[in-house]
């Protein structure tokens, strides 16, 4: 098994055919981490490096583990004790890992489209880990696994992203992927966290919360990153609360159970309400689970690949 692309830079033109490879296989590595041992020779003799520009806890926590479950060798990079610091560029860098003879690269940067770049510069798979307001595939992937896991089949679902669609790669990636497993996607968020003919992306528009829990199945809540408040994108976290925060007050109100779902680091009492964060709605720590499991399978079928 492989996917149709060596790399995978985003979610944007990949056909639904790879988004299930990679669900499908994510099922059979989700068994190997129930298992005693947690750990197949899967891809003994690879050599795979992290190339993380951003700090990162989650994501890099759950390649480093997916990795390790699948016997790989690991070579980690700091960016902040790197050559970089002495004036190296991104460029030589990367070719500099590349002659040690590595086969993977998980990259996040700060830039978006650096992923990109770095699949034409050198030979090695590349996956984004995250490239600056862009996308974060490997995390839409594990949130549309889970929704499948929850809900068995995608098609004809409603899933809502709330909060800072704007500046947001999750939001984007999930998008992209969603759509083409045919869910019908919205967001909801102030006017001003909303990019501009969004709607052009097949989705559609919400500026209460009110108005959108009873349409939905799902809410997939961003954080709502606060430093952006210094910027007046919205009045205060109260207002942004009263607003665009689920609350357990809200999900009861709905006619039917809402799943809810949140990529982390949870701003509690922000745009999600404690109580909610750990009742019965919530999949935010199975999501954390299935981000290895996707990962495993991520990597595994980009291992398959022909140069």
């Amino acid at each position: 098994m492989s996917l149709t692309s060596r790399h995978l830079l985003g979610l944007h033109g990949v056909p639904k055919e790879d988004i299930v490879k990679i669900l499908d296989s994510a099922v059979s590595f989700k068994e190997v981490l129930d298992r005693p041992i947690k750990k197949v020779p899967t891809l003994q003799g690879k050599t795979i490096v992290n190339l993380f520009f951003e700090s990162s806890t989650r994501t890099r926590i759950s390649f480093e583990l997916a990795q390790r479950r699948l016997s790989a060798d690991i070579v980690n990079f700091a960016a902040s004790t790197s050559s970089l610091s002495k004036g190296e560029t991104f460029k030589d860098t990367a070719r500099n890992i590349e002659a040690m003879k590595i086969d993977m690269v998980v990259v996040r940067h700060q830039s978006a489209g650096a992923p990109h770049f770095l699949s034409r510069i050198v030979d090695a798979n590349i996956i984004n880990a995250g490239d600056g307001r862009h996308e974060h595939p490997t995390q839409a992937l594990l949130d549309i696994f889970t929704l499948r896991e929850k809900f068995e089949t995608l098609e004809g679902l409603h899933i809502c992203i709330v909060g800072d669609i704007l500046h947001s790669r999750v939001a984007l990636s999930n998008i992209y992927g969603l759509k083409a497993m045919g869910v019908n996607v919205s967001v909801c968020g102030p006017a001003t966290m909303i990019p501009r003919e969004i709607e052009k992306l097949g989705v559609d528009v919400y500026h209460h919360i009110d108005d959108v829990i009873p349409k939905v199945d799902a809410l997939n809540v961003l954080r709502i990153q606060l430093e952006r408040q210094e910027g007046g994108l919205f009045p205060s976290l109260r207002e942004y609360h009263n607003y665009f925060g689920v609350t357990r007050d809200r999900l009861d109100r709905a006619d039917k159970p809402i799943t809810i779902l949140h990529p982390g680091p949870i701003n509690r009492d922000v745009e999600l309400s404690a109580d909610v964060a750990d009742s019965e709605h919530s999949v935010i720590l199975q999501q954390v689970l299935n981000g290895v499991a996707v990962r495993m399978a991520v990597l595994y079928l980009l291992s398959q690949s022909k140069p």
